[in-house]
């Protein structure tokens, strides 16, 4: 039993490593598409740019604490 939680537990590290970085790579290619679009914006996309971008990145940080409490708290 104790290994498939730390199967589970990898998965949802990988899982959720992957995903935050295709959600900030098409992130910043819409930053770019937008700046690109309209230059004199840039300041005020970079603004939501960062502030996006800590939010997709928050996701996988849940995740990570998710899967530290599987491995060392339930299958410890």
């Amino acid at each position: 039993m104790a290994e498939l939680l730390y199967i589970a537990a990898a998965l949802m590290l990988g899982l959720g490593a992957i995903g935050a970085a295709i959600g900030i790579g098409i992130l910043g290619g819409k930053f770019l598409e937008g700046a690109a679009r309209q230059p004199e914006l840039v300041p005020l996309l970079r603004t939501q740019f960062f502030i996006v971008m800590g939010l997709v990145d928050a996701i996988p940080m849940i995740g990570v604490g998710l899967g530290l409490y599987v491995l060392f708290a339930v299958a410890g």
